[in-house]
């Protein structure tokens, strides 16, 4: 919800700023979920046809936590204790 409030950038036409966590509660928008609860205004966006197909049909995993890390892969885990340690290393990048 930060990146939608952000906008794009009308030069290059990039949508994703690199954003860290003290970005997350600087971002004065009715949108910014982490600063107004509940949900933003109105919609942000639509899911693509990947995302319905994956919801619908899931894989079969013992994975319940995931993390994006600052260069776009993912780390998964399959306990709430393994998730904290993977976001003490890789959450803060």
């Amino acid at each position: 919800t930060v990146q939608y409030a952000l906008g794009c950038n009308a030069e290059t036409g990039d949508c994703w700023q690199e954003l860290f966590r003290d970005d997350l509660n600087a971002v004065q928008s009715p949108y910014n979920t982490y600063l107004n609860p509940g949900l933003p205004p109105g919609p942000i966006c639509n899911p693509g046809l990947g995302s319905i197909r994956a919801v619908l049909e899931p894989e079969d995993t013992e994975y319940l936590y995931f993390l994006a890390t600052r260069d776009g892969a993912h780390v998964f885990a399959r306990t709430y204790e393994e998730h904290l340690q993977n976001d003490a290393r890789y959450g803060g990048q």
